[in-house]
């Protein structure tokens, strides 16, 4: 397919929209006067709602390329060609999002795209292009281009999410209510006649659920004595982050969430929502971890292996986030935690200027090794390594919420 460029943003719209439509009236009049509304609609919102699209660069494979033959014709004698090899390269890189985005034109286009292949069972997103001498130099510059071309309209199609997604839970509610009023309309007027009701069909009606999602068992490489997979998917990381940051941000704007409480009550907030949030896992608190008591661990239930690993603390300036940084790696990751985060509490008027201090100390962390780009405005990803182990990567998130009130 083209990148970002198969179908406009405002068909992809209507067509959503218009599945959503489908999806009410389809449940029949019986199922949308009897059923509970709040479910169903955050049934639906669950449902519609989309992820925005984000490239991980550090899960590069270069495949092996395929080697064929091609005539070209030579420059300095028109009447003659000769033949030359021909490397076909495919990159591939792991992706988080929804995977139809891959087709949409936003309305802000930039006008570069490229093939590309999106495999939605595997996450990947791969785009394939020539070379024609052995160079690293010219296979680095074509594999940027082809980069950019390819995935130039992120931001561009992320921004229709965004706007798609705030929209959303009003159109539900106003569509809903249009065809639940309709079938009440047509009740009435049926009573109004005398047309008998099929008492048999006169029952509570529930919403569906969204499954929740289910984390896969981390697979251990038996040709390796001592090593073993990361123990949680990419995707899965992201997911827990994700829901951790629109979590906190919520709180922002819910004073009575945050006021008066402490590092534990706070932590608790987020414990609620990871513990729900996933099949076959266990969200605990002040959980024993290596050296001591970590704020939060996302366990597997079955064997206990630790999936995610944070810490909760108040904003006391540059230096005591570094004490924060260094208590976690410290005492409470071991060699198989390769996933952690940092949760700072700002209470701070001035959050800017924090966000600025904190972005500006982090990278003189004796583990620092890099940033690994941000997840929003408060979210920032680094790589650091362990301690005990500087080839032992950890991706490492630090989010940042504003509880002034």
């Amino acid at each position: 397919m083209k990148a970002f460029y198969e179908i406009d943003a405002s068909s992809f719209t209507n067509q959503l929209s218009e599945k959503i439509k489908n999806e009410i009236s389809g449940k029949g009049k019986e199922y949308v006067l009897k059923v509970d509304e709040e479910e169903f609609k955050k049934y639906l919102v669950e449902s519609f709602t989309l992820e925005p699209l984000q490239i991980d660069r550090s899960s590069e494979v270069v495949h092996e390329p395929r080697i064929s033959k091609e005539y070209v014709q030579d420059h300095m004698f028109r009447q003659e060609r000769y033949e030359r090899d021909v490397y076909t390269f495919t990159v591939s890189y792991a992706f988080t999002g929804t995977p139809v985005l891959f087709r949409v034109r936003p309305h802000s286009w930039v006008m570069t795209t490229a093939n590309i292949d999106v495999n939605e069972n595997t996450n990947m997103v791969s785009f394939s292009f020539k070379l024609y001498k052995k160079d690293p130099d010219e296979f680095m510059r074509t594999k940027g281009q082809f980069y950019g071309n390819a995935f130039a309209n992120i931001s561009n199609v992320n921004e229709l999410v965004s706007s798609w997604n705030n929209g959303l839970a009003h159109y539900i509610n106003s569509t809903f209510e249009n065809i639940k009023s309709q079938y009440q309309k047509e009740n009435d007027f049926f009573a109004a006649i005398n047309v008998k009701v099929n008492q048999s069909t006169s029952s509570i009606f529930s919403a569906p659920t969204v499954k929740k999602k289910v984390i896969p068992q981390p697979v251990v490489d038996n040709k390796k004595e001592f090593s073993s997979q990361p123990t949680m998917s990419k995707e899965t990381y992201d997911d827990i982050l994700r829901v951790v940051y629109d979590s906190g941000k919520n709180m922002e704007k819910k004073p009575a969430l945050y006021q008066g409480k402490d590092e534990e009550g706070l932590r608790d907030q987020f414990l609620f929502v990871l513990e729900t949030r996933y099949e076959g896992t266990t969200a605990t608190g002040e959980t024993f971890n290596r050296g001591g008591k970590t704020d939060i661990i996302l366990k597997y239930a079955k064997d206990g292996s630790n999936l995610f690993v944070a810490e909760c603390k108040f904003w006391h300036g540059p230096s005591e986030c570094l004490k924060a940084v260094s208590q976690l790696f410290d005492r409470y990751l071991s060699w198989r935690d390769s996933k952690a985060a940092l949760i700072l509490f700002v209470t701070n008027k001035d959050f800017s200027n924090t966000i600025s201090a904190m972005k500006a100390e982090i990278a003189k962390h004796p583990y620092y090794i890099s940033e690994n780009g941000a997840r929003g405005e408060t979210s920032f990803s680094y790589i650091f390594h362990l301690p005990q182990d500087k080839n032992k990567h950890v991706f490492f998130e630090i989010m940042m919420f504003h509880y002034d009130k």
